[in-house]
């Protein structure tokens, strides 16, 4: 999402407004993401795909952000290595992120989504 909007986390603006933009909260949410154990990565774009083999590196791949009245929705799509237990890594994964945009943003969190997307099974770079 990078249409321009800024959320405002501004409780007391007395001294100013304080604003986020939701790229910030896709590389929060990517980086608490790949801390789990048993993600092997996120699945970003064929952009952020290309943009990572030129060394440019994009925590916030594969984490989608939608602000709605009642809250933000996190979408995160991961890939997780063979032989993790699916649903407790998934909810590793939104105890996580959650654990750390409440700390980082206080920011009201709706749901959070995990799409498991695929299955690495071995590593990568191993040669057999």
């Amino acid at each position: 999402m990078s249409d321009g909007t800024l959320i405002n986390v501004s409780e007391d603006s007395s001294l100013g407004n304080v604003e986020i933009a939701p790229e910030v909260i896709e590389v929060i949410a990517g980086i608490a993401t790949t801390e789990v154990s048993g993600v092997a990565a996120t699945r970003g774009t064929f952009v952020t795909g290309v943009a990572e083999r030129f060394g440019k590196k994009s925590h916030g791949k594969g984490i989608k952000v939608e602000l709605s009245e009642d809250g933000v929705l996190i979408d995160v799509y991961a890939v997780l290595e063979f032989g993790s237990v699916i649903h407790e890594v998934a909810q590793k994964v939104q105890s996580n992120v959650r654990q750390a945009l409440k700390n980082m943003t206080g920011l009201k969190i709706k749901e959070i989504n995990v799409h498991v997307v695929g299955i690495q099974t071995e590593k990568e770079g191993s040669a057999e």
